[in-house]
């Protein structure tokens, strides 16, 4: 039932340095006048895909899926209830704030808000890039994936699939590391987990794919301009075949920024890898923090 990944929100100290970096080295379009301190930004034709809001840590605030409409999301919230999160719908001025028609709203049981949002408002034509670039691949497979650590890889596992509805694409096996990764539509992945040690919760990286390569390198330029961390060289990974780099961003989440990942189709056979990447993908800054770490 769910669709795609159609926003995300963050929360962070460093609202303020967000709002150049979303611009200036993503090529998001921020918005101004956010009531509430918020960084918001725009990717495409959807009115908003990315909201920054104010915090004294770094978190996902919620993430927002798209389902066809409220039927469709009542139906997915019994399957929801009966795992034992608690669903709630949202006011219409919630709604409003998100930017969509709708949405209800629980707490899953790894400990990250889901939204269930339908009627994602958009204004055609209307997305001005923060530098000329050749734009964002959104559409029907959303706005992108998010890669969540998890305290239960098992139970995070079953929770995702059995009881959201996601499908496994393939998995990544490397060493003791396990990953999960999961589509809901043509993309190979919008959802992925991984643990990296008992009970530790947080994320990794967001990923945003881009219409053109030159975008990547780019983008890797203007990192070294603006002296913004690339926390990862270029390469390509072993399962969507996503040609991308990583970006350390404000708030310690990653910014896997890419382009040429492989679609999904119905013939599509799960797989399991022993590497993560084929090439590239070299760690640059072991100095950072390797994830952004929610503390309860």
């Amino acid at each position: 039932m769910i669709r795609s990944m159609a926003y995300l929100g963050l929360i962070t100290p460093a609202v303020t340095e967000w709002r150049s970096f979303g611009s200036d080295i993503l090529g998001l379009q921020l918005i101004e006048g956010a009531s509430d301190g918020a960084a918001r930004f725009r990717m495409d034709d959807a009115d908003c895909r990315l909201w920054v809001h104010p915090g004294d840590k770094n978190g996902i605030a919620y993430i927002g899926w798209a389902v066809a409409n409220e039927e469709a999301a009542i139906k997915l919230g019994e399957a929801i209830r009966a795992a034992g999160p608690t669903m709630q719908r949202a006011h219409a001025d919630e709604a409003a704030a998100r930017c969509v028609a709708g949405f209800y709203w629980f707490i899953d049981p790894m400990g990250f808000r889901h939204e269930l949002a339908w009627g994602q408002c958009v204004t055609p034509n209307s997305f001005l890039p923060g530098w000329p670039m050749s734009g964002f691949k959104t559409g029907d497979q959303g706005m992108g994936h998010i890669v969540l650590l998890v305290p239960d890889l098992s139970a995070a596992d079953r929770f995702y699939r059995e009881v959201m509805g996601f499908h496994q694409s393939d998995c990544i096996r490397d060493g003791e590391r396990m990953l999960h990764f999961y589509h809901c539509n043509g993309r190979h992945h919008s959802l992925a987990i991984g643990s990296p040690a008992p009970g530790v919760r947080g994320a990794h990286h967001l990923m945003l794919e881009v219409n053109s390569l030159h975008d990547v390198g780019k983008a890797v330029d203007r990192c070294e301009l603006l002296d913004v961390p690339v926390s990862k060289s270029i390469g390509c990974h072993t399962n969507d075949r996503m040609v991308s780099t990583y970006i350390f961003s404000p708030s310690v989440l990653r910014i896997e920024y890419g382009h040429g990942g492989v679609t999904i189709d119905d013939l599509w056979e799960p797989k399991t890898y022993s590497r993560t990447s084929i090439w590239g993908h070299k760690e640059l800054r072991p100095d950072l923090p390797p994830a952004m770490i929610i503390e309860n």
